[in-house]
């Protein structure tokens, strides 16, 4: 199923079927003025990469996998700790750390929902290393972010 991020227009699309059909690290699917819509598969021992975003909550939910959640104030406090699987929701107010990583058999099936928009509309990374290293992955110019907006840390 291949999903074309419309920017700010209606949208409708089966989420579950979507998410469980992504094979890639991060698909941007649909990008408002306030939130976007991102699809994740994390490979069997893999994770979606220790970090805090400071200006940005998130919402994920499991469509498939298991995996073992992580948040905390800083990143070598990661004081709250969860096995998830499928149905499960995570919510990550912003600035807090948090990870999560595959601990099951198969890939980890995750959407997220960032407010605000976090990536470039339709944004495609293949593998986590791929996201990691794209320099041209910015929310659009329509998109509405934090009067001052400051850079996300990594663990």
């Amino acid at each position: 199923m291949t999903i074309k991020d419309i920017g700010p227009q209606p949208q409708s699309f089966d989420l579950e079927h979507a998410t469980l059909e992504n094979e890639n690290y991060r698909t941007v699917v649909w990008s408002g003025r306030y939130l976007q819509v991102t699809l994740m598969s994390i490979p069997v021992g893999g994770d979606i990469g220790l970090e805090a975003h400071p200006d940005t909550d998130q919402f994920l939910r499991l469509d498939g996998g298991r995996g073992r959640l992580q948040m905390g104030p800083a990143k070598d406090q990661l004081l709250f700790d969860k096995e998830v699987s499928d149905g499960w929701c995570i919510l990550v107010p912003a600035g807090t750390w948090h990870n999560v990583t595959n601990i099951g058999d198969e890939p980890m099936q995750i959407y997220a929902i960032y407010a605000p928009a976090h990536h470039k509309p339709g944004k495609i990374h293949q593998s986590f290393d791929e996201g990691e290293a794209d320099q041209d992955d910015q929310p659009a110019d329509w998109s509405v972010q934090p009067p001052v907006s400051r850079p996300d840390k990594h663990g």
